[in-house]
């Protein structure tokens, strides 16, 4: 298949490219600014099979107000503009893969994709109107999967390459008090899950990917000290997080516990399905 991602130059894109080509799918790149002319993204979109849209500003971080403008415009517009050029395809992609976060859930309820109880802070709102941004190709005859991420972990980037460094240095530790949920996806699963909605082509909708067995905090905080023999000692009080991070903070403080019903329902088998699993491989690069 010929399979168009929008933002491969981040830690999902740049492996989901690697991961479908091995699988010898034609893996084509397309990035979109303000500047892009709508033919350019025409040209690229028409013919292929399957987008894949990952684009949006990094979501950790400060959140000033001009920061919160940019993180809803990258994602907003990009995804506005991808649909508007479906409107103008001949062949336009069957298949409308978009990417979407846990954020999107609140923090006091377990979550799968049935779920009802939505958040009510900025990061939930801008996601559900991401998703209703890439919801409107139905409307166009187009097959529309939403992927809501949790937070990634592997190798070569991600959130575990800032996390790391501090713990194997023996300066890691709990968050706040430490009971927040963290629902977490190894990419080697994130990819793995990407594909397997791109080949069942009668699933659509909302799916969540998140590994089956969310973690707390502190547990995760001693996971990571056993894994490496390191103490983790080092805790970050949520009002030192607050003051360093301000309304971004809720993103390392709140708590996330979804659960991927969809993908296990549907047959999808996860590699790394406990976080001591994934941490192995991240670590110890046991497959």
């Amino acid at each position: 298949m010929k399979i168009v991602i929008c933002g491969m130059s981040g830690f999902v894109g740049s492996a989901l490219f690697d991961f479908l080509s091995l699988q010898h799918h034609e893996v084509v790149a397309l990035s979109i600014r303000s500047s892009t002319a709508l033919e350019a993204i025409v040209k690229i979109l028409d013919g292929s099979d399957v987008i894949i849209n990952l684009a949006g500003a990094n979501i950790l971080g400060r959140w000033s107000a001009e920061y919160k403008k940019v993180l809803r415009s990258s994602r907003l517009d990009t995804t506005a503009s991808l649909t508007h050029a479906l409107t103008h395809c001949v062949h336009p992609p069957h298949t409308l893969i978009n990417a979407s976060a846990v954020g999107v859930y609140d923090s006091y309820h377990q979550h799968d994709e049935h779920s009802r109880h939505l958040g009510d802070d900025f990061l939930a709102s801008l996601v559900q109107d991401w998703e209703e941004a890439a919801l409107g190709a139905k409307t166009l005859g187009t097959r529309v999967c939403i992927m809501r991420f949790g937070v990634v972990y592997g190798k070569e980037g991600g959130a575990m390459a800032k996390m790391l460094p501090p713990f194997v240095l023996g300066l890691g530790g709990k968050m706040g008090d430490g009971s927040q949920m963290i629902s977490w996806i190894h990419v080697q699963d994130l990819v793995r899950g990407c594909l397997f909605l791109i080949e069942n082509q009668e699933m659509e909708g909302i799916f969540n990917l998140t590994a089956p067995q969310p973690i707390s905090n502190v547990q995760q905080t001693k996971k990571m000290g056993e894994i490496l023999h390191r103490p983790t000692f080092m805790s970050m009080p949520s009002w030192l997080v607050k003051l360093i991070f301000g309304e971004g903070s809720c993103v390392m403080l709140d708590s996330k516990e979804v659960y991927p019903r969809r993908l296990e329902e549907a047959g999808f088998v996860f590699k790394y399905p406990t976080f001591d699993s994934a941490m192995e491989q991240i670590v110890h690069d046991r497959a």
